[in-house]
């Protein structure tokens, strides 16, 4: 007989023609949002932050995420690394806040420092006053503990568990959809990046965004030159989903200035744009002129904190034009909290069985919720 607790995440996972979402303790239990995190986040290559946020060598960001205290850093070499915020002597946290880190990383507490490489190189009086090594003590194997990460279009993505396959091999496919757009991007700078907080699980931000179908309602500005009927879905089973447009307008200041296209870019491109959702928690955005990356930080069961950063081809661009651009995305992210927070609000009603898609429109969406129902059914 067939076991029935795991009907609803098979009736997720079933064709869309038939095909219920994610039940409602997805979005409102933190027990069953505690499970889900460790299929769906920790064994994937999530989103952390961008590597824009620790710009020059020394520069450190501490960061929590899913309740893990982690430091992200750029060492003397330019590379970007993400560590376990913590000392290995007693578990104390390092870095409290963001800074500029010009010598050695020191514990406040019994001051054992590690270089910006995650190596121990000091231990004072650990063999007693005036005893600063201890045979028992081996520098060797006590550097920071470091988190498996990758950078790809200045998103730095991290593998909390150790063992996901490599994220070339995980999103080689989008890799190559992209692969004009494999050549430097510049961050805005301070005007081009802005946070929002939203009374929503970080799922719903993810199927929001991944299909055009709510555009004429939740978007009616947007809607009248980039119209619901110029999108078309954008579907990986399993690694990513979004839309695109045939139809992308590029933003003219007052005085007839655009930004710089990416170079070498094919036709369609010249009016075309996408947006796809990289499972599990980050949104990207592509045009022939600028790039936009969202990163999703779950904060707990019903908040999330999205954090936006807009890219260029070139590192100068137009000061008013720049601070348009941004304007405009933010009015247009602000549009979708109404619709995010009303889906959250729903999720308490009882009856509700996790609603349905259309066949049409909603094959995005229903791919997000198919991945992380296969996440959860195959972590057991």
């Amino acid at each position: 007989m067939p076991d029935d607790r795991m009907r609803p995440l098979a009736d997720v996972m079933a064709p869309i023609e038939r095909a219920h979402g994610l039940p409602n303790a997805h979005y409102t239990d933190p027990a069953t949002i505690a499970m889900e995190n460790k299929a769906v986040l920790e064994t994937t290559w999530a989103a952390l932050a961008v590597g824009s946020d620790v710009p020059e060598p020394g520069d450190a960001k501490p960061i929590e995420f899913l309740g893990q205290p982690l430091l992200l850093l750029r060492d003397d070499d330019g590379a970007v690394r993400v560590f376990f915020n913590i000392c290995r002597h007693r578990g104390m946290i390092l870095v409290s806040e963001p800074r500029k880190i010009e010598g050695a990383i020191r514990c406040p507490y019994h001051s054992w420092c590690y270089s910006k490489a995650g190596r121990l190189v000091a231990t004072p009086h650990v063999g007693g006053p005036g005893q600063n090594a201890h045979d028992g003590i081996d520098k060797a194997t006590l550097g920071l503990s470091e988190v498996r990460s990758h950078i790809w279009r200045d998103v730095v993505f991290i593998n909390l568990s150790g063992d996901a396959p490599a994220f070339e091999e995980v999103h080689a496919d989008l890799v190559q959809r992209w692969a004009e757009f494999d050549q430097p991007i510049y961050h805005g700078g301070a005007d081009s990046q802005f946070t929002l907080e939203i009374e929503t699980n970080w799922k719903l931000a993810v199927e929001n965004y991944c299909e055009s179908y709510h555009l004429p309602w939740v978007h009616p500005g947007l809607n009248s030159y980039s119209r619901l009927e110029d999108h078309y879905h954008i579907e990986q089973p399993g690694k990513f989903s979004g839309q695109g447009t045939y139809v992308y307008r590029q933003l003219k200041g007052e005085n007839g200035a655009m930004f710089p296209d990416f170079a070498g870019l094919s036709d369609h491109w010249d009016a075309g744009a996408e947006y796809i959702s990289v499972f599990p928690n980050v949104l990207m955005g592509v045009h022939r002129d600028h790039a936009f990356a969202i990163v999703l930080e779950p904060l707990a069961h019903n908040r999330t904190r999205e954090h936006i950063h807009l890219y260029y081809p070139v590192a100068d661009t137009d000061d008013a034009l720049r601070a348009a651009n941004t304007a405009q995305w933010k009015t247009v992210f602000e549009e979708d909290i109404f619709v995010v927070e009303g889906m959250q609000r729903g999720r308490a009603a009882q009856g509700f069985d996790g609603g349905r898609f259309s066949p049409a429109m909603d094959g995005p969406t229903h791919l997000f919720h198919a991945w992380v129902a296969g996440r959860i059914e195959a972590a057991g």
